[in-house]
């Protein structure tokens, strides 16, 4: 009947016998067994909290790829025309950018000594960069949007003193580190977040510069230095990458949704050399660079293009042929992101190139990443409800 009631028995048995021994009172009984007894609502709330503390505790440094996908959508949703879809897209931005930093800090305050192994290895590093390319993105939806020169310097100084800190210590831990990982295990396409957070500071930076007075010519040199920056890396790891596709097995497992960053760094490089190209009007060095600039952001297009039915191929192979399961996982916003940079780039470079063709292809595009970025917020929600609720949740292998 006890045990009915909630009553944990081997507790009270403990607690009650010496008191009986001693000639302890009845109601001194009656105090602790009351203490003993295990509400169910009590210990759903516990677990409730161990959930959520489990939570912070797991949140993965690529989380800031939400911020990026969805910022984009809003910056490609204001050049496809659609002002209030850019506004609700900013909004969750805004939203889901000041959240990551509040649970971040906690986690690292917390549990930074546990989190340091999965900062510093070859696969969760590059995934940091995140951080640096979702505060950019935010800044770039602040200026176009918001029309806030002040906030989004604010956050381009952050994210250009991120970019610092990550990239340089991406770069000497894995020199540096013992022992080392082999190329199939290492190598990933979220090494190319490399690019995409070069790209993103450039990006904001040119937004800017036009707005700075005496330093834009500053501004500007920074920018167009990073955007050459961001083309460096991405050649130097695409080789690597398309190395490691060909002549090491690759299994279904590992061909993980951050690949489509293949297609996406190239996408924003694009993005990066047209913002360069509209302003060339205001600095003189652009203007000089203007042929180079115009075959260089086509090229980055015209290859960022050819990735696109390939990755496809590779997505029927793993989930039709493979028979892969399609489950969520936070890097499937790797996915979308790029998708969401595609159609701006396209529209982009049809603006630049004066060719209205360009943006029937980039609304298409623009309505399956946001087809893609629903899907996957779905799966966030399903995916949360899941862990709140206790159930188990398989997920891929080597995600």
């Amino acid at each position: 009947m006890l045990s009915l009631l909630g009553v944990n028995l081997p507790r009270l048995h403990q607690f009650a016998m010496p008191m009986f021994a001693n000639g302890s009172s009845c109601r001194q009984f009656m105090v602790i067994s009351y203490a003993c007894a295990e509400t169910p609502s009590g210990h759903r709330d516990h677990r409730l909290r161990t959930r959520i503390v489990n939570s912070v505790r797991e949140l993965p440094p690529g989380s800031f790829a939400f911020v990026m996908a969805t910022g984009i959508l809003s910056v490609g949703a204001q050049l496809g025309d659609f002002p209030m879809l850019a506004w609700v897209f900013f909004g969750i931005t805004a939203i889901a950018y000041g959240l990551l930093w509040v649970i971040m800090i906690i986690q690292l305050i917390l549990f930074g000594r546990q989190m340091l192994p999965n900062v510093i290895g070859c696969a969760g590093a590059p995934e940091c960069l995140t951080i640096v390319a979702g505060t950019c993105v935010l800044g770039s939806q602040v200026v176009l949007l918001v029309g806030s020169i002040t906030l989004g310097l604010v956050l381009w100084f952050l994210g250009g003193f991120l970019w610092i800190v990550l990239l340089y210590a991406l770069f000497l831990v894995n020199f540096v580190i013992e022992p080392k990982p082999t190329l199939e295990q290492g190598l990933t396409g979220t090494w190319l977040l490399a690019t995409v957070s070069t790209e993103s500071v450039a990006i904001l930076g040119t937004l800017l510069a036009p707005h700075l007075g005496n330093w834009h010519n500053s501004l500007f040199l920074i920018s167009l230095s990073l955007c050459l920056l961001g083309s460096f890396l991405y050649i130097l790891i695409i080789t690597m990458i398309v190395y490691r596709l060909i002549f090491i097995p690759l299994s279904a497992d590992m061909l993980t949704p951050p690949y489509w960053i293949d297609m996406g760094a190239e996408a924003i490089t694009a993005v990066a050399g047209t913002h360069l190209i509209v302003k060339a009007a205001d600095w003189a060095i652009v203007h000089e660079l203007l042929p180079f600039l115009n075959g260089f952001t086509l090229l980055f297009w015209v290859t960022a293009t050819w990735w696109i039915p390939l990755l496809l191929a590779l997505g029927v192979w793993r989930h039709a042929y493979r028979q892969m399961p399609i489950q969520y996982h936070p890097q499937y916003w790797s996915l979308v992101f790029p998708l969401g940079m595609y159609a701006t780039s396209t529209f982009q470079i049809g603006h630049v190139l004066d060719m209205p063709v360009f943006g029937t292809g980039a609304h298409v595009v623009l309505y399956i990443a946001i087809a893609a970025w629903l899907i996957t917020c779905l799966g966030l929600v399903r995916a949360g409800m899941k862990h709140l609720r206790g159930e188990s949740d398989e997920r891929e292998a080597a995600l």
